[in-house]
């Protein structure tokens, strides 16, 4: 399982003081693609973008050559809630979300499923992929696509088994829209193994009959704070977790992601040498990929 070009490697950056500034803090970091949020995540309604910021975007995406490869929604979102009010507001706020991706001209766009919050399973992921077709039939000339991520599967959140992202994908109308995000943490929190060749493979096999590995169009490279099935969502630094560095290496240098971008979400700040984490992983990933050619 070995590739002899370097991965397609890079962060989520912070957009604090504009838009424009995610390229600089990405290209600081020797990012080759960023994710980024694209309005504040804590709040439902947004400043819609002004025509001077879209401009600066495209300019320091310009100057940088760096990538932005993905926007992830506010964590606020819950398609599947039981609730009207919450529901009513989430399909706003992802409308919202889709038209600022789409006029910044980013591929994808990441989010969770959401939660059920008791309501049932069934019911949960029938509402998203019907406010996926509702979303959908307002945007029919869209290019970016929303990417339903794997989740650690804490609490009634969804999306924490491939066989659930399998039956919001066959609800939904427009299936060329919709892909899949993998987040090698919330995986393994939510109990699929790699630990080893046979185990790993077993997790591609089940994707890919699943889902299909042509509907993987991102990878988030995460470490685990949390142990094999916790179900539990905490990212730690890449080689520092309970995943470590050889389950880490099997999706790194898989030819089969040969062409996939890889975006690392761990803590942001500096280790105790005084270089941004963001560094120091994406060159534990460069290094990783070295040696194991």
């Amino acid at each position: 399982m070995q590739r002899s070009d370097p991965p397609l490697v890079g962060a989520h950056v912070s957009i604090q003081g504009g838009l424009d500034k995610a390229f600089f803090r990405g290209r600081e970091a020797d990012c080759r693609v960023i994710q980024i949020f694209t309005r504040n995540t804590t709040r439902w309604v947004s400043k819609a973008l002004s025509t001077v910021e879209i401009e600066k975007f495209f300019k320091a995406r310009e100057e940088t050559s760096v990538e932005p490869i993905a926007a992830h929604s506010s964590y606020l979102i819950n398609l599947a809630s039981p609730k009207e009010e919450v529901r009513r507001n989430s399909f706003v706020a992802l409308l919202d979300e889709l038209e600022r991706t789409e006029s910044l001209r980013i591929p994808y766009l990441v989010m969770h499923p959401g939660s059920h919050l008791g309501d049932g399973e069934k019911k949960g992921l029938r509402r998203i992929a019907e406010a996926l077709n509702r979303i959908h039939d307002q945007t029919p000339d869209f290019k970016t696509k929303i990417l339903l991520e794997t989740t650690a599967g804490q609490g009634t959140n969804l999306g924490s088994r491939f066989e659930q992202l399998g039956e919001i994908l066959a609800r939904t109308d427009a299936r060329d829209r919709v892909d899949i995000c993998l987040d090698t943490c919330h995986v393994f929190a939510a109990g699929y193994d790699f630990s080893t060749p046979d185990t790993y493979r077993r997790l591609i096999r089940s994707f890919n009959s699943t889902l299909d590995l042509q509907r993987l169009r991102l990878l988030h490279i995460n470490d685990s704070k949390k142990m094999l099935g916790s179900r539990v969502d905490r990212h730690e630094h890449l080689g520092k977790g309970l995943i470590g560095k050889e389950g880490l290496a099997f999706f790194l240098t898989d030819p089969i992601f040969k062409h996939l971008p890889f975006i690392v979400e761990t803590p942001k700040g500096e280790n105790e040498e005084g270089i941004s984490w963001d560094e120091v992983n994406l060159d534990f990933i460069r290094r990783l990929v070295e040696e194991k050619q």
